[in-house]
């Protein structure tokens, strides 16, 4: 089996890479904007393409892969940016729809759990999209653009909608990376919202497995939450992180006000997730 994976220099596609290249039962084919670095793995082979100028023949410089994990997306974490349907949304169908027309059989895209709006609770594949910020009205725009276009031309396609992650290599301004980077100063305390608010949290290397595991199912799944079906606090998951690291860091706690874009408590339903990998 030959896997491409686009975005594979972010943050979820290096995860994604070395899970696969640990594996080492497909051949696989990394595809950014950028130059190998650090995030590269042994034996993966690197293509350069950039989404906004795609080439015609994109699908035969990757090899024509089986399988393509579509992870790259622009502008990220600024989840408030036109940007994303004026320019990004078009960009992205534009160049599916090349590689889909041209040959490819199965595609895992991401999705995200913004998709869902404003709606609490547990959170089921099931529920109707209601997007309340420009990057879920454009990926749930995606959604709907690509479900059209595989279903006219038989691709399989599965929209692996992610929630939230953390580990190493995320963005700066991430929780995660924030709290690292705040003992790894020594600061005294760490200034955070009041934590009370209610999310769903896997580490990248979960989300990272499961999306290789969704990679080698027999046919598309349709919409599949990426999730740990648990609701966890925000300051239980710091809490979390000041126990397994020993640090006497105090938690500042109420010092950033509670994001206005989302619920206070919403998690995913993983019923469907773990029905389609666990036997794997």
């Amino acid at each position: 089996m030959k896997i491409a994976v686009t975005g594979a220099s972010g943050f979820v596609g290096r995860h994604v890479l070395r899970v696969l290249a640990d594996a080492g039962d497909a051949e696989v084919v990394a595809v950014s904007r950028q130059t190998p670095g650090s995030w590269m793995q042994p034996g993966v082979r690197h293509v350069s393409i950039d989404l906004a100028a795609a080439p015609a023949d994109a699908f035969t410089m990757l090899g024509r892969p089986d399988v393509l994990i579509h992870l790259a997306w622009s502008g990220l974490p600024n989840y408030q940016s036109r940007h994303h349907f004026e320019t990004h949304l078009s960009e992205q169908y534009r160049f599916l729809e090349r590689l889909m027309t041209s040959g490819l059989s199965t595609l895992v895209c991401a999705g995200t759990c913004f998709e869902y709006g404003m709606q609490s609770g547990e959170l089921v594949e099931s529920l109707l999209p209601d997007p309340r910020n420009p990057y879920g009205f454009a990926k749930d725009a995606l959604r709907r653009e690509l479900e059209f276009l595989a279903a006219d031309i038989g691709v399989k396609l599965t929209w692996a909608r992610l929630f939230y992650m953390y580990g190493e290599g995320q963005a700066a301004g991430a929780l995660y990376s924030q709290f690292m980077a705040a003992q790894a100063r020594g600061d005294a305390e760490f200034r955070m919202s009041g934590g009370e608010q209610l999310r769903d949290y896997l580490p990248a290397e979960d989300v990272a497995r499961y999306l290789s595991l969704l990679a080698r199912t027999a046919s598309g799944n349709g919409i599949v939450n990426v999730c740990s079906g648990r609701p966890t606090s925000v300051r239980s998951l710091v809490e979390g992180w000041r126990e397994a690291l020993g640090v006497p860091m105090k938690l500042a706690l109420g010092h950033f006000p509670y994001p206005s874009y989302e619920p206070m408590a919403f998690w995913g339903s993983n019923a469907k997730l773990l029905q389609l990998t666990e036997a794997r």
